[in-house]
């Protein structure tokens, strides 16, 4: 605990960020059911703002790891900002003119965005102290990130004075511009706050030795560890976004009223998660073993909202979101051990693993239309036994 105090001030800094990240993306949870009322779309067709987000860590997360090498890690944050308030300045005109396409792309921007901040942030926290207790401080930052998801649509609907179900497309300009002028404020924060250029061992060439398994590659991809931890947090962040981003459209689904207000319930279970791992890693509980617990939790989760009661199975929801906690800031730091001078490259693959919640999501909507929104959560079963496969096995292969 003693090296993380070190950093007590850098830590500060980089959960606020981590705060953004999520505020960015619990913005989704307001818009995907204000869509499906003011614009008469499909759920299919809403959940594609989600998917216009995620997409964008397939597209840029490699050439966001180009600029941190070039322009460094802290105004690489930075710029991530400029890029945020361009995305949600986006929205104004596309409420407007009501018009789906310019809200696609305004969460596509808003994506770019937050894949250059996560391809800065998440690298930076792992290697910001020593690596056995590195799932300790992503638990943090995950206080800071799942915090903020309710947030997003508290604040919209605060500013609006509506519920989502009576709210106009047009009344979001006024909290989108309040959103677009403190992220430029943030923007400028960042070029002055206390953020050091930090290397993980064996990351410049003439430090190669002090990770001699990874002196011998060539290639991102003979690191088989790395590889299946990037498909794990692909399907990873897909059931984590249904868990934060359908709450709302799940509740109301059901004739729950306030559906907003239900947001908060699978944040405050990623909290309880998080608590527990800052409190267990390491010295209680492994990063290996708090993976494997929370997918067997998860699984149990799974079956129960897609056979309970509907209020049963929307509160199930949270149960999910209580196993998520853990397994980001488990796989993180398994997966990017002992990549020496390839750290930033599988920082960057990782960071695209992130369009796992472009893709699930998606899925999860027009199974939504098929099969009925209980039965779509199915598609959470699969995922999460491929990453107890990465738990139990998958992480320990070296060659």
């Amino acid at each position: 605990m003693t090296q993380d105090n070190n950093h007590l001030l850098p830590l500060a800094f980089i959960g606020l960020m981590f705060f953004t990240v999520g505020f960015a993306l619990g913005i989704n949870s307001y818009l995907v059911p204000l869509l499906q009322s003011t614009l008469e779309v499909s759920s299919g067709q809403s959940y594609l703002i989600i998917a216009a987000t995620f997409s964008a860590f397939l597209i840029f997360s490699y050439p966001s790891a180009r600029i941190i090498r070039r322009i460094g890690y802290r105004r690489t944050m930075a710029l991530s900002f400029v890029i945020f308030a361009a995305g949600f300045l986006l929205f104004v005109p596309s409420a407007r003119m009501g018009n789906l396409g310019l809200f696609l792309l305004a969460s596509f921007t808003c994506g770019i965005g937050n894949t250059v901040l996560q391809a800065a942030i998440n690298p930076y926290i792992t290697i910001l102290g020593p690596i056995d207790s590195a799932a300790r401080r992503i638990s943090i930052m995950g206080i800071c990130n799942k915090l903020a998801w309710p947030v997003a649509p508290i604040f919209l609907a605060a500013v609006i004075g509506k519920e989502v179900g009576d709210a106009v497309l047009t009344d979001i300009d006024l909290p989108f511009y309040i959103i677009v002028a403190i992220f430029l404020g943030l923007g400028v924060l960042t070029l002055f706050a206390p953020l050091a250029e930090i290397k993980a061992a064996g990351e410049d060439e003439a430090d190669a030795a002090d990770c001699p398994y990874a002196a011998s590659k060539t290639s991102l991809w003979q690191f088989p560890h790395l590889v299946l931890g990037a498909i794990a947090l692909f399907l990873y962040v897909g059931v984590e976004t249904l868990a934060l981003a359908t709450t709302v459209d799940y509740a109301a689904s059901f004739g729950l009223s306030d559906p907003q207000d239900y947001a908060v319930w699978p944040s405050i279970g990623l909290v309880v998660g998080y608590v527990a791992g800052i409190l267990l890693i390491p010295k209680y509980v492994s990063q290996a073993a708090a993976l494997k617990i929370c997918c067997w939790i998860a699984v149990a989760g799974t079956l129960l909202i897609i056979s309970a009661p509907p209020v049963v199975s929307v509160w199930s929801v949270s149960l999910i979101a209580l196993a998520c906690s853990l397994i980001w800031p488990a796989i993180w730091p398994l997966a990017m051990t002992d990549l020496g001078r390839f750290t930033k490259a599988g920082g960057s693959l990782l960071v695209a693993s992130i369009v796992g919640g472009a893709v699930i999501p998606l899925a999860f909507g027009f199974l939504k239309d098929a099969i009925g929104n209980q039965q779509a959560y199915w598609i959470c079963l699969p995922c999460y036994l491929f990453i107890l496969y990465y738990a139990y096995c998958g992480y320990k292969i070296r060659r």
